[in-house]
Parts: structure tokens; C-alpha cells; sequence
């Protein structure tokens, strides 16, 4: 049950996060984030990758390793970054952002494939959502959309992690299908994680703060 419910926190708390910084992206948000690419990256290189390079071939894995490296990208270009902490809704927008929705959605989906009931992957997922679903709130509340509107956008952005994690646990997928989306997956993870952790800090520089909190990210991974 867990599975289903830690992501599904993660968007509360992200919320809450937004409202207590009275809707403006801090510093601590941004460290925040910084450590949660760092705790996802590493996440998934001691637990993930390991998991699918056993179940599959090696070359064939680095092909949907790069397929999912490419997917995001693709999802990037239609939410400008959203799943990174880059989020473009201006207050006087007043066309509900589709493309945002929808890319953040599919993310969201696909990220639930990998957890399952004895592993560590819902702990990356529930790190990497906490700023995410912050900056996110931060942004749909400055905007000029409808409040329902919002309510709306969060939620199904909240569902969509347990469906994914319902669906690759319970519908009747071969297992080798699972590992693919699971390299995919991967490939989504890493170049998220990689951009954050480059891209958190103003002119790409590294500052004490930022390395400390990478440092701690990783390390925690390590002993998850």
C-alpha cells in the first residue's frame, strides 16, 4: 500500500511546501531539488539499473536507456521543463497549459513503472516529486486559472505515479516488457537528475550549499 500512497504524499507536501513559502521559490526550495536529483540518480544506479542490466541484454537495455534519454527531451520541449523545477505560467495566461499537463502526465505515469513492493525506487520518486509538485503549485497559483482548474491539475498529477506503479504490478504485462518501460524509465531518470543537478544553481555553478546537499544525497541513496 505504501507504493501507492508515498508519491501521492510527496504531491502534498509539495503543496504545502508552496503555500508555506507564501508562493515563491526559495532557496531551500532549490536545494531541495538539488538533493533530490542527486538521491534519484543515485537511486537509480545502486538499485534500478542493476535490476534491469540482469534482465535483459546489456546492449539492448542501453537502446531503451536512450530511448527514454530521448523521451524526455521530448517532454521537456512540451512542459519547458516542469519536470526539472523550470515552470513558464505567467499571471496573465489564461489558456489552460495542455501541454504541460499532458508532459508532466505521461512522466508521471512512466516513473511508476519501476516501483514495486520490496524495492527503493519509491523513495527516489517521492524525493524527486516534493519540489517538483512545489515549484508546480507555486506557478498554477500565480497563474490566472480557475481554481477547480488547479485543484484538478494537481490531482490527476497525483494519480498518475499509483497507476502506473497499479499497472506494472497487476496488469498482465510479460515481465520483459516491464523491464523495458523499466530501461526507459531509466533514461527519464537520468537525464532529469543530471539537469537538476547542473541547472539548480545560477550560471551552472556549484556553491558549498549545492555540493553539501548532493553529497548527502547520494550517501543516504547509498544506504536506503
Amino acid at each position: 500500500m505504501k507504493t501507492f500512497l508515498i508519491p501521492v504524499l510527496a504531491i502534498i507536501i509539495g503543496i504545502a511546501i508552496a503555500f508555506f513559502s507564501k508562493n515563491k521559490k526559495t532557496a531551500g526550495t532549490k536545494l531541495l531539488l538539488s538533493f533530490s536529483g542527486a538521491f534519484l540518480l543515485a537511486l537509480t544506479l545502486f538499485d534500478l539499473l542493476p535490476e534491469v542490466y540482469e534482465s535483459l541484454n546489456a546492449k539492448r537495455t542501453g537502446v531503451f536507456i536512450m530511448i527514454g534519454i530521448l523521451l524526455q527531451i521530448i517532454l521537456e520541449f512540451l512542459s519547458k521543463g516542469a519536470e526539472h523545477g523550470h515552470v513558464h505560467i505567467h499571471k496573465d495566461d489564461t489558456e489552460f497549459p495542455w501541454l504541460l499537463f499532458v508532459s508532466l502526465c505521461i512522466h508521471s505515469f512512466l516513473e511508476g513503472f519501476p516501483i514495486h513492493q520490496h524495492n527503493d525506487m519509491v523513495y527516489g520518486v517521492f524525493i524527486h516529486k516534493i519540489p517538483i509538485a512545489a515549484l508546480i503549485t507555486i506557478f498554477l497559483l500565480q497563474s490566472s486559472f480557475a481554481k477547480a482548474k488547479v485543484v484538478g491539475f494537481l490531482f490527476v498529477f497525483a494519480i498518475m505515479t499509483p497507476l502506473g506503479t497499479l499497472i506494472s504490478n497487476h496488469a498482465a504485462i510479460p515481465a520483459e516488457y516491464i523491464n523495458c518501460i523499466n530501461a526507459v524509465v531509466i533514461g527519464i531518470f537520468f537525464h532529469i537528475s543530471t539537469t537538476i543537478l547542473f541547472e539548480s544553481s545560477e550560471g551552472h555553478k556549484f556553491n558549498l550549499s549545492k555540493l553539501l546537499v548532493i553529497c548527502l544525497g547520494i550517501i543516504i541513496a547509498y544506504f536506503v
